[in-house]
């Protein structure tokens, strides 16, 4: 087998929320601001035994930033509607194909490096696996969170439910499975958080392209909807905080959390 992998980094400018959001500074812990994308293609370069790490982007001025500190940039067509789309379509740009392309999201520069290997050596351990991404056991107080979140009308992350084999049976902006049950806030739940990283077989990414998006992609917001839907399985690989905050960059008051993460961390 093929043992290659690259980490893509889909990104674009148009957002609804917060527009240019790859190219938003983000101040680390010697006072420097790097923008969010050179500091998510910097998580992406922890990980170990990765042949490559790509930008991929539809947007010249993204591709400019990322060329300006060093990165390798895929440019792929406008219409792509979500991050998978988007590192399906820059594979065309590839003159070989990997055997396991890992998608790191651009909003997610706190992404710790073992939540992407753990994903890697799940895809390397079973060759049937065609796609992977991981989830967290939530605690008392992040169930918590996320119940007081669907109270007041907001969603507070995304849920996973699995089989015995750990192969995804839903994911949801509800929490699911339900559970009215009092846990205390550092109890294990049988809820768990799905993080947005991936990790796909070419082939199968290159599937997903074609299909087009389903009815409960459309209505979750979640792309991975559309492999469950065509009866593609998706791998949860259980994956630990081991302490770290790891926030994504959604909106602009998220750069305030992410900056003081950063600076805990030390880096510059």
């Amino acid at each position: 087998m093929n043992n290659k992998v690259i980490i893509v980094i889909p990104a674009r400018y148009a957002s609804s929320r917060y527009p240019g959001k790859p190219l938003a500074p983000l101040v680390g812990a010697t006072g420097v601001a790097k923008s969010l994308i050179e500091r998510s293609w910097l998580a992406a370069k922890e990980v170990a035994d990765v042949a490559e790490v790509y930008i991929a982007t539809d947007d010249v001025r993204i591709a400019d930033a990322a060329k300006s500190f060093g990165a390798k940039v895929l440019m792929t067509a406008e219409g792509c509607a979500n991050g998978t789309e988007r590192v399906a379509d820059s594979l065309r740009s590839l003159a070989e194909m990997p055997d396991i392309v890992v998608n790191l999201q651009g909003d997610a520069p706190l992404t710790p490096p073992w939540f992407l290997t753990a994903l890697i050596d799940e895809m390397r351990r079973d060759a049937s696996v065609q796609m992977a991404t991981p989830v967290l056991r939530c605690d008392g107080q992040t169930l918590s969170n996320f119940r007081e979140d669907r109270r007041n009308g907001q969603v507070g992350g995304t849920t996973a439910v699995f089989d015995t084999n750990r192969d995804a049976l839903y994911f949801s902006k509800e929490v699911v499975p339900f559970t009215d049950d009092d846990y205390a806030p550092e109890a294990a739940t049988p809820v768990f958080h799905h993080v947005g990283a991936y990790a796909y077989r070419p082939a199968t990414l290159r599937a997903y392209q074609g299909w087009g998006a389903c009815e409960l992609e459309q209505l979750e917001g979640l792309e991975q909807l559309r492999f469950l839907a065509r009866g593609v399985k998706v791998r949860c690989v259980e994956v630990e905080a081991r302490g770290t905050v790891f926030w994504e960059l959604n909106n602009p008051v998220d750069v305030a959390r992410i900056e003081d993460e950063l600076m805990k961390r030390g880096a510059a």
